[in-house]
């Protein structure tokens, strides 16, 4: 499996919106993501930010076509195929909403889920390397990434016992074995090690309310440096 350049991952940055910031939740299923997104949200709109919470794939009509597709289908899709459908999707989210979104000053994006999602599953857990993926999003407006990715790592033993508690049916990821699942907490670690400045690991194996005071100090201290860097702009 090839690596990735530093040539190539130098390509990556977050957007320059004055005023707004660029958020990705991540995490396998029953990492807690949802709760804490909950909470984040409150906690911003509280500090005056107007807050949308996107989902991918999803958060245009295209993307949103795309994600029923992918999950509720019954036969297997080639690799090559899943990661090239996440970007359109994400590609379209990204014109549609997010750089529109993020002009105006006070906006906080929260996307549930992003393009480290598509470096776990796609490029981990279904072996195409991170070279690929990478290369996939190299060119604008895909190579822009959020200010600050929370993981909430759990372990596979975990994340299964979550999901017993659920009792939902699941979908086409879900439904993937444990093997996949520790390639994907894999994938993750390797995505935090590769971008340790905006993809932050936090405990997910705990109780809700000590891992949002960690989202919560993470938060603050991005509050802080984008004000002062507005500031100073």
């Amino acid at each position: 499996m090839q690596e990735a350049s530093e040539e190539l991952i130098q390509k990556f940055r977050s957007p320059a919106y004055p005023g707004s910031l660029f958020l990705s939740f991540e995490g396998i299923e029953g990492a807690g993501k949802s709760s804490q997104l909950k909470r984040t949200t409150e906690y911003l709109e509280k500090k005056g930010y107007r807050v949308l919470v996107l989902r991918e794939p999803g958060g245009t009509t295209f993307g949103e076509r795309l994600r029923k597709a992918i999950l509720e289908t019954s036969k297997d899709l080639h690799p090559l195929a899943e990661a090239h459908l996440f970007a359109s999707a994400r590609a379209q989210l990204l014109y549609e909403v997010i750089m529109k979104e993020l002009e105006v000053a006070g906006t906080a994006i929260i996307c549930d889920r992003y393009i480290d999602s598509s470096l776990a599953y796609q490029g981990i857990g279904r072996n195409l390397g991170f070279k690929t993926i990478l290369t996939i999003h190299e060119n604008f407006p895909l190579n822009l990434v959020p200010h600050l990715t929370f993981y909430f790592k759990i372990d596979v033993e975990t994340s299964y016992s979550r999901q017993k508690m659920r009792n939902a049916p699941k979908d086409y990821f879900e439904s993937q074995g444990s093997d996949f699942y520790q390639k994907l907490i894999d994938g993750y670690d390797k995505a935090a090690e590769m971008f340790p400045g905006r993809i932050k690991t936090i405990d997910g194996n705990r109780e809700m309310g000590p891992i949002f005071e960690d989202v919560r100090s993470l938060l603050d201290q991005l509050i802080l440096a984008t004000s002062t860097s507005d500031q100073n702009a």
